[in-house]
This record gives C-alpha cells, structure tokens and sequence, in this order.
C-alpha cells in the first residue's frame, strides 16, 4: 500500500481492508475452518500488524488454506506485537507473537498445515471462567 496523503486515501485504504476480511467474516461454516484473529489495536497497528493481516489473508488464499481471518482488539501482549491468535478447530487457541511476514509464513507452513509447533507462542497464563467453576 502507498502513503496515506488525503483522507480519502485513508477511506479507500479502510475500505480495502473491509472488503478483504468481510468475505471472511460471513463464512457460513467458519467453526469448523482455521480462525486467524490479528490484534489490530494502536500499538499493534504501530508495530505492523495490518502489514501481518494483509499477509495472512493474501497468502492462506493463495496457498488454498481455508481459513477466516478477522481482527480484534488489544490481546494485552503489546511488548509482543504484531500477535495472532490461531485456532484449528478441535484444539486450543495458540497465540503467537512478534509475527512480522516470515514468522507468519512459518505460522502457515509448520503450524497451520502440518501442526508443528513454532517458536514465539506467548504462554496462556489465564484460566477461563469456567474452568474455575467446575
């Protein structure tokens, strides 16, 4: 993408990025498909995450990966950024961190098509609420 010079510039660039993650948005069976949720606050965002979003969602389409890839919010992990949150379906939520491009295509290509674990997984120190009510 070119430098942002006008505020039209800004629209059309939030405008492309709409249309590229709504096509994923309203998959009809996304539970059962890979689920990419890019952190895409401030300092995510400052720290390239969009660049990491575009990425994913250019090259799981390229690589025939049928994935829906989304954004969120702060995860909270900002000394990491960019982060994602991977899920396959059937297993647990990986969250990654320091995802520039080449960590992404390693994410893609060891993770995602062959469930090999890759470095920069930032460790789950929470529990859910209902893990304690049980």
């Amino acid at each position: 993408m070119g430098k942002v010079k006008t505020l039209d510039d800004l629209r059309k660039m939030r405008e492309e990025l709409k249309s590229k993650t709504a096509l994923r948005d309203k998959s009809e069976h996304s539970e059962g498909m890979i689920q990419v949720k890019v952190a895409m606050a401030t300092c995510c965002i400052a720290s390239g995450s969009r660049e990491t979003m575009n990425y994913l969602a250019d090259e799981l389409d390229k690589r025939n990966i049928e994935a829906v890839v989304t954004q969120t919010g702060c995860m909270g992990y900002c000394y990491a950024e960019p982060t994602i949150e991977v899920t396959i379906p059937g297993k647990e939520p990986v969250i990654f961190g320091y995802v520039d491009e080449k960590k992404a295509d390693e994410i893609i290509e060891k993770y995602i098509r062959h469930g090999e674990l890759v470095e920069g997984i930032i460790p789950m120190n929470y529990k859910n609420i209902e893990d304690t009510t049980k």
